[in-house]
């Protein structure tokens, strides 16, 4: 669970990355239009670059619908991933019985662990024993 939880993660971080992406292509690349006909577009100065880039149209829509099949894209994979998720189609209840069986299962497999430990040290004292009593032949 955890490698889909940091699976998710950084798809998440990719999406947001993705997003300030867009925004700045967007930003520097739009055409300069007044909304208002008292608005006003500030001159650029010689010494300094321009604030935007003008693209034509076309190709400014085109970036545009690139990135927001881009969006899309990372936003599915993000889905993808939370609906692979454990518990989401299980209820609180069902989960805590889910945690308790497993408890049940990690004493069982921990008592055999236990009893597997005990016999090797009980092997190992009857060969130790049996080689023991070689030598004194």
């Amino acid at each position: 669970m955890s490698d889909r939880l940091s699976q998710l993660q950084e798809a998440v971080d990719q999406l947001m990355e993705q997003f300030i992406a867009t925004y700045f292509y967007i930003d520097r690349h739009h055409d300069l239009k007044t909304f208002n006909p008292k608005d006003t577009i500030a001159p650029s100065k010689a010494d300094q670059p321009p604030e935007v880039d003008t693209l034509p149209p076309d190709v400014f829509q085109a970036g545009q619908l690139e990135l927001a099949r881009d969006l899309i894209t990372r936003e599915q994979q993000i889905e993808y991933l939370i609906s692979s998720l454990p518990g989401l189609d299980n209820s609180e209840q069902d989960q805590l019985q889910s945690i308790k069986e497993l408890e049940e299962e990690l004493n069982v497999a921990e008592k055999q662990r236990q009893e597997a430990v005990k016999e090797k040290d009980e092997v190992l004292v009857k060969l130790d024993q049996t080689l023991r009593s070689i030598r004194r032949y």
